[in-house]
């Protein structure tokens, strides 16, 4: 069976810096194109970064672009949002998502597994 369990939200100023790290485990992590969403009470989850099985191809949201880097260790299991000069406008339940898929893993219906999202919350 096949878990995603992030860490690493928390609060913050605006401005500052915040790394999520997302961890998988129940089969092999090189497998998976890899992404993160987020979500605000109210509003639908929406796509933050992407990652595939290599890791030489990245995307991202136009709101993450040149603010959140999305890297992976496949060695460690493990998926890395780096976020920096970060908004209030960015606070947010953020997820971890896996999929087998191997192209454009852009929305949250490409996804298969889920964790259990972690709090980011900057203060302006």
């Amino acid at each position: 069976q096949v878990q995603v369990v992030e860490s690493g939200g928390g609060l913050v100023q605006a401005g500052a810096s915040l790394r999520l790290t997302c961890t998988i485990s129940g089969r092999t992590f090189s497998s998976f194109t890899m992404g993160w969403f987020r979500q605000t009470p109210g509003k639908e989850r929406e796509f933050v970064a992407t990652i595939r099985r290599s890791g030489g191809s990245t995307s991202y949201a136009d709101s993450a672009k040149g603010r959140f880097t999305i890297s992976r260790g496949n060695a460690k299991n493990t998926v890395y949002l780096q976020m920096n000069s970060l908004k209030p406008d960015d606070t947010a339940v953020y997820y971890c998502a896996a999929t087998l898929r191997i192209n454009g893993a852009l929305s949250e219906a490409d996804y298969d597994y889920w964790g259990q999202g972690t709090q980011v919350t900057v203060s302006s």
